[in-house]
């Protein structure tokens, strides 16, 4: 059994020794920046965190890590492109660093690099393995055209807000333990409560990271703060605080929502002050703190000592120890 700081080493390691240049240098140079970056690298090392958690062998799923990571920065590459986001990881974003087009077609390159990394390492639950990042890629562009949808209606409901962050963030940490669990055999319950660890876990991830955009410090997020409220994105705070306000205030953040001035400045520090008037940070807290809590339960329902599961624990709430 490896300790969370071993398997997060590992990670590293894997990522410096593979090489993603290649020819021409317009399409592989972006792919390599990336992936350069390093970021957190969570959705790795949860896959290798839970082969390792069922007894399997880390070193048979280590493409499968380096798939899934790629997988995810890909989306991250579109993702900045559609949202307008000029800083990822403290660093220009591709689409802003060279441009549009090569944001779009590096980040389809990454794509099928991320399958040819899947179906490298021949295993007897390939299949299970290829469908379940199948499926989990699919869901995540069905949350991803549900948060773009949301964009234009004024009648999100907090119930959908928490379905579309369930496809576009939380099924791939789910689906990297699930491949993880896959690639060590493991039986179909405990498989089940590794996916769910995962979903309440992605959950609670993006609702800090909600927090974090309104709340955080740009030099410590690692992206520019704000860019939901400019870019009228329908988060959890703003839902909660439609569903809590006074009726002049939900009318002030309506019409807030509906405008997008040049500078925003003045817009973003008057929702923040309704925020802090309904006092929603400490309720989207407390949804954080029973996701989690739900989080901790799949994981103590598995079927595997405590001191296997540590690495999984540690890593969940070192997800929620992120500083505002």
């Amino acid at each position: 059994m490896y300790t969370l700081k071993e398997i997060q080493t590992k990670v590293s390691q894997l990522f410096a020794a593979e090489n993603f240049n290649g020819t021409p240098d317009e399409l592989y140079a972006p792919i390599e920046y990336t992936l350069a970056q390093g970021g957190k690298r969570i959705r790795p090392t949860m896959l290798l965190a839970a082969t390792d958690l069922f007894g399997g062998d880390i070193e048979q799923a280590r493409y499968a890590a380096i798939g899934i990571e790629t997988f995810h920065n890909f989306t991250l590459l579109h993702d900045d492109l559609m949202d307008r986001s000029p800083v990822r990881r403290g660093k220009p974003t591709v689409y802003r660093r060279w441009n549009e087009n090569t944001a779009i077609l590096s980040g389809d390159a990454m794509h099928i690099l991320a399958w040819q990394y899947l179906i490298k390492t021949p295993h007897h639950n390939l299949h299970s393995i290829l469908q379940t990042f199948g499926n989990t890629c699919l869901q995540i562009h069905e949350g991803q055209q549900y948060d773009m949808n949301f964009e234009q209606r004024n009648d999100v409901t907090i119930s959908e807000y928490m379905e579309m962050i369930r496809l576009k963030t939380a099924v791939l940490l789910a689906g990297a333990l699930k491949i993880g669990a896959l690639y060590a055999g493991a039986n179909e319950a405990d498989t089940e409560a590794v996916y769910n660890f995962g979903i309440e876990t992605g959950l609670a991830f993006q609702l800090r990271d909600d927090l974090l955009d309104a709340y955080g410090d740009t030099a410590t997020f690692g992206k520019q703060t704000g860019t939901d409220i400019r870019d009228n994105k329908k988060t959890i705070l703003l839902l909660a605080a439609l569903q809590k306000g006074t009726p002049q205030q939900r009318l002030r953040l309506n019409e807030l929502f509906a405008t997008t001035p040049q500078d925003p400045t003045a817009k973003i520090d008057e929702v923040l002050s309704i925020y802090s008037q309904l006092d929603i940070r400490n309720d989207v807290d407390q949804r954080i703190a029973g996701h989690h809590a739900s989080a901790m339960r799949h994981l103590d329902a598995i079927d595997r000592p405590d001191s296997a599961k540590q690495p999984l624990r540690e890593l969940a709430c070192s997800l929620l120890d992120r500083n505002i």
